[in-house]
């Protein structure tokens, strides 16, 4: 029998009180935890990312001494009921209704992490009020463009294929403990024995903890045919951006070209971590998360005046400076993402090209006349067996 896999932060989480709660949003169950203290001043909805639920967050909830933290679970994964569908607007719809149901205001902040973060900027740019949203390794560029397209595809038949097999073999496939764990592993950065023993737990216990195998599909299509730039002229709010520095399914570049299109917004770049910040360096984001709640009431409020009470700094050459500074290396980390798109179509669109002339060799291969009448059987048998990569984008968890 091996030993319990035991969690770096479990004293933390050992000392963090949490109840697990459940609530109707529009007829149908989520259920939500909520960490820290139930009296607490300052509270946070915290929404996971695909293939997650709840535990992806404690973490960081645990970090967040002295904030109620509410973390639900997605609709379709952990325990809350699905939705008829997994779409973004779908989504946006739950958030605002739980949103509501939790008699929560604007005062609270709401933080999303990965695909969480699609579905809360889309939910902000819809309308709802908040003083402040967090986006953790958000996804700041279109998934289906540039170098990510091919890894991209090859995910989308991976989970189109865990829909239209057989029941058994679907959920096999789709469950599949390798799979999960070359998923794992994509995504990790830390060297840390232990740290790593974790999170590779984590995910064998959670990851594959869906409510079916339609809402899993339709979730990961929403989370690749979106993303936060889609929404970003549309959020007024004041944004912090925590990004990390090897995130593989979002570079530092197209985090910067999103932040210098939000009106409001501060980038932190956590070095030498990829997309599980939530799991790598929870202590760091969550000290950036409050240190910015604190400053957030000083802040401009949507209508361009300042809260009463409390004066805002008169900006300064240096500030300008800057700014400018900043701005200018905005511009060029977007030439340099828009290069690197422009790279991969057309590197796309080469290999379009060499498919579609093997596909017309094949065809005049098949209608030429045969020169002889001998059975050849068997000699294609082979060219099915070889599969190109693995769905390692599947996992934006």
């Amino acid at each position: 029998m091996q030993p319990p896999v035991l969690s770096p932060y479990q004293s933390l989480m050992a000392a963090t009180p949490v109840v697990h709660r459940s609530v109707q949003v529009d007829g149908r169950t989520t259920h939500y935890w909520v960490y820290g203290p139930e009296d607490a001043d300052r509270t946070v909805l915290a929404v996971h990312g695909f293939r997650g639920d709840h535990h992806g967050l404690e973490t960081i909830a645990a970090h967040l001494q002295g904030v109620r933290v509410i973390v639900p679970d997605l609709p379709g994964f952990g325990v809350s009921d699905p939705l008829p569908v997994s779409d973004i607007d779908s989504y946006v719809g739950w958030l605002t209704g739980l949103h509501a149901a939790l008699g929560l205001g604007r005062d609270t902040v709401v933080l999303g992490h990965s695909f969480g973060s699609i579905v809360v900027a889309a939910t902000v740019a819809a309308g709802l009020d908040t003083r402040l949203l967090v986006l953790v390794n958000p996804i700041a560029a279109p998934a289906l463009q540039g170098p990510r397209a091919v890894g991209t595809g090859i995910a989308i038949g991976y989970y189109r294929a865990g829909a239209v097999l057989p029941k058994p073999l679907g959920l096999g496939l789709l469950r599949n403990p390798a799979i999960v764990r070359v998923m794992s592993i994509a995504m990790l950065r830390s060297h840390d024995r232990d740290l790593r023993r974790w999170v590779h737990n984590q995910h064998d216990r959670y990851f594959s903890a869906f409510a079916n195998r339609t809402s899993v599909l339709e979730a990961f299509r929403t989370s690749v045919t979106h993303d936060v730039s889609e929404f970003a002229d549309r959020i007024t709010v004041p944004v912090l951006m925590i990004a990390a520095e090897h995130d593989d399914i979002t570079a530092v570049p197209e985090q910067r070209a999103l932040a210098a299109r939000l009106r409001d917004a501060e980038l932190v770049v956590i070095p030498q971590v990829g997309h599980l910040v939530h799991y790598e360096t929870p202590d760091v984001a969550a000290e950036a998360v409050l240190r910015r709640m604190a400053d957030a009431p000083r802040r401009t409020k949507r209508d361009g005046r300042t809260k009463a009470g409390r004066a805002s700094r008169r900006p300064t050459a240096t500030d300008a400076r800057a700014d400018a500074a900043r701005a200018d290396a905005a511009r060029a980390d977007a030439a340099r993402a828009d290069a690197a798109r422009a790279d991969g179509a057309r590197a796309d669109a080469a290999r379009t090209d060499a498919a579609r002339t093997d596909v017309a060799r094949a065809d005049a291969a098949r209608t030429a006349p045969r020169s002889d009448a001998r059975d050849r059987t068997g000699t294609d048998t082979a060219a099915g067996d070889s599969a190109a990569g693995g769905p390692t984008d599947g996992g934006v968890s």
